[in-house]
């Protein structure tokens, strides 16, 4: 059988695409002034059907509110996204969009409704898109949900505040699957838990993606976590990318002096290799989105920077293997 050149366009096709989107935000200081707080600026990304991205990156510097924009919880203030070939932008393309992505919540304590039954959490999803009928086939559907997440029948009629944290996010979990959903934000959704609940949080993320077909992107400071459920990994600063590429490339051989100083921090379980390996101490603070620097937004804590970081901003482009870095020296500092 040939195959067109059509067919092999849409074969490649990525299943989300991200084209400089900007999530700028006008906070009100009084006296008529405002200032603009710029979140997210002129991020680009694509995730191919089944692959999971991680975003990484200090608390503060954009990811939750990227994921969030992506998804169309905040109205973006520019750029766009593409699902399926097809770019989100009416009333009408968001909801359809919002049946084949979804999120799961950083805190199952807050993103849960105290006054909801598991039963009433997870089926809300099903009763707003009009999935099932009223009766024994929502009942079965939740109860498939449920069984799927690793929860107990029984669950059904207790309410959020009955159940440990890592029971709460598998509630959380069962909701976003609820629709189906080929595409799911991930935003730090291991982060609020014990750390041998987290292991099995990730297994099952992991289970559900070989089971459903599942594309991810999923969003976390811990950065063994990323490097362990990730086949890419974006690195965000002050809401700019500055690295993106295979996981195992970024964590082995970081490119850009902030993927270096995040990947220095990341612990090693071998004392040998702890002892000889080098922490990158970076100097100063991070700027406020508020007064993002000029040039390069990471020349004020760079040790590499020159005057040409400080008054240019570096595009994000092709290094070495296929890696995108957005740093002016790259070539000199690796």
């Amino acid at each position: 059988m040939v195959t067109t050149m059509d067919e092999k366009q849409t074969t490649n096709q990525p299943l989300l695409s991200v084209k400089g989107l900007k999530q700028y935000f006008r906070l009100n200081n009084g006296f008529f002034s405002e200032q603009v707080l710029k979140a997210v600026d002129d991020i680009s990304f694509d995730i191919q059907k089944g692959e999971t991205l991680g975003l990484v990156g200090e608390s503060g510097c954009g990811k939750t509110t990227a994921g969030r924009t992506i998804l169309h919880l905040y109205q973006p203030t520019a750029g766009e996204i593409i699902f399926n070939g097809k770019p989100i932008r009416t009333k009408k393309e968001i909801e359809a969009f919002r049946t084949k992505a979804t999120m799961v919540f950083q805190d199952p304590y807050s993103s849960l409704d105290p006054r909801m039954t598991v039963s009433d959490i997870i089926g809300e999803p099903l009763d707003v898109q009009h999935l099932t009928a009223k009766g024994k086939e929502r009942t079965d559907r939740i109860l498939e949900l449920m069984d799927r997440v690793g929860l107990n029948s029984e669950h059904a009629t207790r309410y959020a505040h009955e159940f440990s944290g890592g029971q709460r996010q598998r509630v959380g979990i069962a909701r976003a699957l609820a629709t189906n959903p080929e595409f799911i934000v991930c935003d730090e959704p291991v982060s609020a838990l014990d750390v041998s609940i987290q292991a099995q949080i990730i297994n099952m993320f992991e289970q559900l993606q070989e089971d459903l077909g599942l594309t991810y992107l999923f969003i976390a400071h811990d950065l063994l976590v990323v490097r362990h459920i990730s086949d890419r990994i974006a690195v965000m600063y002050l809401g700019h990318l500055v690295e993106l590429g295979d996981a195992e490339e970024i964590c082995k051989r970081p490119l850009h002096p902030y993927t270096k100083a995040l990947m220095s921090a990341v612990p090693v379980p071998d004392p040998n290799i702890a002892r000889a390996s080098k922490r990158i101490a970076l100097s100063g603070e991070i700027p406020s989105p508020l007064h993002a620097p000029k040039g390069c937004p990471f020349h004020t804590r760079c040790p590499h920077a020159t005057d040409q970081c400080k008054e240019s901003m570096p595009e994000l482009k092709e290094a070495e293997g296929g890696r995108l870095v957005a740093c002016h020296r790259t070539a000199e500092v690796n």
